[in-house]
């Protein structure tokens, strides 16, 4: 099976274990709040169709998606809640079936789409095995947000292994994109699968490993909570994600892995603590 295949069928195993949390919710639960501010259920449910048809567009027709971005990118503090609040608007029924339809449309699109072409996004242009990626990371931390409001505790998977990969190539966008000079040297990054040591892609060691092995500037922790910090649900305070180095610390400050202006991060939910 190729990367391209593995991690659209993956895709397509987060956005189908979401659709079983949001499809068995009373049409009152879509109007519970989020933790992202001023965002309900319906508003992380329309933001995920609103994202898989610009994605859509993107792939299908570059040129008026280019055209879609600049609109957006006027005004870059604001397109991403407003799609979301024109979501949240319509009928439960009417925003899910958009949302279903769109992820079967854009996964018949990125499995169609020949090898090698990479296509325009808000961020550097992507392969179709890269706008999967970014798709099933969005899903995962906006699924997050919905099970959080729930109050429903989500098993992490071996899926997560693409967040991951996300949040570690992203480190020089965090710092740039806040005007900072990423740092030269690379970082070592070690991480805990979902099932321990010994489970879930982790090659040898059992860990999911990123950079040199004698890098002198460390990060470790379990890849979910490295999943969390990098898309922002949780504050690093509670996290056991931990650096070694001036650098690799100030970047679990401002780690991000998504696209766009930099995230404001959650608030942490303790008291303080060591990191």
């Amino acid at each position: 099976m190729s990367d391209q295949a593995a991690v659209l069928d993956d895709l397509r195993a987060e956005g189908d274990e979401l659709d079983q949390l949001v499809g068995a919710m009373s049409e009152k639960q879509w109007s519970l709040a989020t933790p992202a501010p001023r965002w309900t259920v319906a508003h992380q449910i329309a933001h995920l169709a609103w994202t898989d048809t610009a994605a859509l567009l993107s792939v299908t027709d570059p040129e008026g998606f280019a055209a879609e971005a600049r609109e957006a990118l006027a005004a870059p503090e604001r397109f991403v809640d407003d799609g979301a609040e024109a979501g949240a608007a319509l009928p439960v029924d009417e925003l899910l079936a958009w949302w279903r339809d769109g992820r079967e449309q854009l996964q018949r699109a990125l499995r169609a789409a020949p090898d090698g072409v990479k296509f325009p996004w808000y961020g550097p242009p992507m392969s179709a095995a890269s706008m999967a990626t970014g798709r099933l990371m969005e899903t995962w931390a906006h699924g997050q947000d919905i099970a959080d409001a729930v109050g429903v505790r989500r098993e992490p998977t071996a899926r997560l292994r693409h967040v991951a990969r996300i949040g570690v190539r992203a480190r020089d966008y965090a710092f740039a994109v806040r005007g900072l000079t990423p740092p030269a040297e690379e970082f070592r990054v070690e991480l805990t699968p979902p099932d321990g040591p010994g489970h879930g892609y982790g090659g040898e060691s059992g860990l999911w490993a990123y950079g040199p092995e004698d890098a002198r500037q460390r990060v470790t922790g379990p890849a979910l909570d490295f999943c969390l910090l990098v898309t922002q649900r949780a504050h690093r305070d509670d996290l056991a994600v931990r650096a070694e180095g001036a650098d690799a610390d100030r970047w679990l400050d401002i780690a991000q892995a998504f696209a766009g202006p930099a995230g404001a991060g959650r608030e942490p939910k303790l008291d303080g603590g060591e990191r």
